[in-house]
């Protein structure tokens, strides 16, 4: 079976199940869909400018053909969350010792920093195994192998390992930010700044939980998305493309807010 076939099996057995609604239903009709036709528009990317990132903070970074999940032609565009672009470029021009990446999938901050970063060590954690492997892989391909430490598993303890650094713990596992960045078990977290992306539409309720936590410690500022890109000087190809697969192209596959907190160290 192809992979077209695949797609039409899913919207086929999707639209021929008993829903409770059916406005969900078709929902999940569109989709799955749009997903389908942004992988396609993917596909036109790299087949007309390759797998180096276009523009952003990370271009010029030599990226994988497929993210370890989720969205990936957002990725080579170069307007991947693209609210949080100011302060990853605010971070490669701090003087980190240590770049903390956990939930690093593919690699795509972790080498892509580190290729900027010439004098910082990134340590990339997840606990993916296709993950680490594709980040591995990613740092070889981009010259970075010597300063990128790919690990799985990080708990509370982990964070005494940079006690005294200056470091940027960049945070992006699911919701399970709730449960490991808590200061009362990691008190390193104190002096460390922290980007997070809060999954507050799996966890309700965790940006005002990590807001109170850090209050005390950190600055913290509140970067939300409402999902709107802003694209430089895109190639003609692109260009006549229909409005919808352009926005389709932007599409990062989201189904609920993903806010996301940046947190300075009042300690610094």
């Amino acid at each position: 079976m192809s992979w077209h076939d695949g797609i039409r099996r899913q919207l086929a057995e999707g639209l021929a199940s008993r829903a409770d609604n059916e406005i969900n239903q078709l929902n999940n009709a569109l989709r799955l869909l749009a997903k389908h036709r942004s992988v396609l528009i993917q596909n036109t990317l790299i087949q007309n400018e390759g797998l180096s990132v276009l523009q952003g903070p990370l271009a010029g970074l030599e990226f994988v053909s497929q993210s370890a999940e989720g969205c990936h032609i957002a990725k080579l565009l170069g307007c991947y969350e693209q609210p949080l672009q100011t302060h990853v470029e605010a971070a490669m021009d701090a003087d980190y010792d240590a770049i903390i990446n956990i939930g690093c999938a593919e690699g795509y901050y972790a080498v892509g920093m580190a290729r900027k970063l010439k004098k910082t060590k990134t340590y990339a954690y997840d606990t993916n195994e296709e993950a680490q492997h594709a980040c591995k892989e990613l740092a070889e391909k981009n010259g970075v192998s010597d300063r990128v430490e790919v690990g799985a598993y990080f708990s509370h303890a982990d964070f005494a390992k940079f006690e005294g650094q200056n470091a940027l713990l960049f945070c992006d596992i699911e919701g399970a930010e709730v449960e490991l960045l808590d200061p009362e078990f990691a008190t390193a977290l104190t002096s460390m700044d922290i980007i997070v992306e809060a999954h507050e539409g799996d966890q309700p309720g965790t940006v005002s939980l990590l807001t109170e936590r850090f209050k005390e410690t950190h600055s913290i500022e509140f970067v939300g998305d409402d999902g709107q890109r802003n694209l430089g000087k895109m190639p003609q190809w692109f260009m006549n493309l229909s409005h919808l697969d352009q926005l389709l192209a932007t599409w990062e596959w989201r189904s609920g807010p993903t806010p996301w907190l940046v947190m300075k160290s009042k300690s610094h």
